[in-house]
């Protein structure tokens, strides 16, 4: 599932395309994605300017005018294609189930051949009390999350630290790459529990999300099975993985003689250096 870095980057290639244009036509092609469209959802889209594309979480919000929001999640598979010269004007592919027009002739399709993704519609009033939305934790890459947050929200938590980190309401937005990751360059063990991760730890992990998430964004994000950026390029920072999918391979560490271990987290396969993280 794309996470925080190639959310924001497949909004970041949106920006230019999407932001302050007025959406001429909107073509669903199914009644729903994951969940129903809401009623009559395209011609709804149609007149609107879109205002600004933020990103929560994993979520992507399209602030329309008249104090309303399309909230787009991409699931396991979904991408969006940039057609600016209208080239693919024959029509759309099998797995092609929204398009998108601007009034500049721009078409951004939404292709999702799993159909795990979802879109919305809600107003601005209930942005914080959706239920998709509603006590999700702070932006990693925001001020709210902090070394002081984290040590109050890990405190008395009994789920190893890999676990607590991939709960949304800790920190937003963090999925199960990110965080080995993270863990990796914060020497910190994945098995850890969560209360016994205070004072520097803590403030080495907070910076090790920061970093590592900067780092991807600036890479493009990390293309796994079906991720493409927004103009169908792929992301690049699986090239830069230290534990993911690296199991038995040599810690990258100078000095360590290590091995990465592969272990099972809730369900989740978790990549850790048993020498380096303590």
């Amino acid at each position: 599932m794309p996470e925080l870095p190639e959310v924001e980057t497949v909004r970041l290639g949106l920006v230019p395309i999407l932001e302050g244009r007025r959406l001429v036509h909107v073509e669903a092609r199914r009644p729903d994605l994951r969940i129903a469209f809401p009623p009559q959802f395209a011609e709804r889209l149609i007149g609107r300017r879109i205002e600004k594309l933020r990103r929560r979480a994993k979520y992507l919000l399209a602030y329309l005018d008249r104090d309303e929001i399309l909230l787009i999640h991409l699931g396991m598979s979904g991408r969006f294609f940039v057609d600016l010269k209208r080239a693919n004007s024959t029509g759309m592919g099998t797995h092609d189930h929204v398009m998108f027009e601007t009034d500049r002739g721009a078409r951004v399709v939404y292709s999702d051949h799993r159909r795990f993704g979802l879109m919305t519609l809600l107003s601005t009033d209930e942005l914080q009390s959706h239920k998709l939305l509603k006590g999700l934790g702070p932006e990693p890459l925001t001020a709210d999350f902090s070394a002081a947050h984290l040590t109050k929200t890990l405190r008395g938590k009994k789920t190893p630290i890999k676990s607590a980190l991939l709960d949304q309401r800790v920190v937003a937005g963090l999925g199960n790459i990110y965080v080995c990751e993270a863990l990796f360059r914060a020497r910190v063990s994945p098995k850890r529990l969560a209360a016994r991760v205070d004072g520097d730890q803590v403030k080495r992990l907070v910076l090790s999300i920061r970093t590592v998430l900067g780092d991807a964004i600036a890479a493009g994000g990390s293309t796994l099975r079906d991720y493409r950026q927004a103009d169908g390029e792929l992301g690049y920072f699986q090239h830069q993985f230290r534990v993911y999918g690296r199991e038995s391979e040599r810690c990258t560490k100078r000095g360590c003689r290590g091995r990465i271990k592969r272990i099972v987290q809730s369900g989740r396969s978790t990549f850790f250096c048993p020498v380096c993280q303590r």
